[in-house]
């Protein structure tokens, strides 16, 4: 998709306003309301523009875990993850490690635990960077959904209840919300 002066006067505002009114585009770029919602359903269409609501979860005082990993198996790894309340986003990259994953969670330990059980213990994973995130330059959306159907078994797949871990049983992880094996506030 070619963006015009003014498709990239809109994909701006949003990004200084997402709750920018389309009458305060049309103004900017001189076009009709009508013509603006045109160009910004143009624009979600293509992907060029999205508005994701989420928590901040820095802004809430939570912990943000930066997780690279060399893994034989990358796609097993986010596949493990993708149900996983306190996992953010997941990245295949290029260079020494092949994935980053992003978590987030009310404890380091909890993340500590997530990175020890799940990644480290992986026999496909052959190398792990795990790193707290101090600030972040702009805000940092997460999509989180706060409130889960409850499993018996947890969505990463382990076979492993909570209250049978060491690290829960000493308080180290708050556990997994999924199963209401959950020792935390956030969720």
């Amino acid at each position: 998709m070619r963006l015009d002066s003014k498709d990239k006067i809109i994909i701006s505002m949003y990004a200084e306003d997402p709750d920018v009114s389309q009458e305060s585009i049309g103004k900017k770029i001189n076009l009709s309301q009508p013509s603006v919602a045109a160009r910004i359903a143009k624009l979600k269409e293509a992907g060029a523009l999205a508005i994701q609501l989420g928590i901040n979860p820095l802004k809430m005082g939570l912990y943000v875990a930066k997780v690279d990993i060399s893994s034989t198996r990358p796609d097993e790894i986010l596949s493990m993850f993708r149900g996983c309340p306190y996992f953010a986003n997941g990245f295949t990259i290029s260079g020494k490690n092949n994935l980053c994953l992003l978590f987030f969670s009310e404890s380091i330990a909890t993340l500590e635990s997530i990175v020890n059980g799940h990644i480290r213990s992986n026999l496909s994973v052959s190398d792990v960077d795990f790193n707290i995130v101090i600030t972040s330059e702009r805000d940092y959306i997460v999509p989180s959904v706060m409130n889960f159907e409850h499993s018996d078994r947890p969505p990463c797949g382990i076979n492993l209840q909570c209250r049978e871990c060491p690290s829960f049983k000493s308080v180290k992880c708050m556990g997994c919300p999924v199963t209401g094996q959950y020792q935390g506030t956030l969720f």
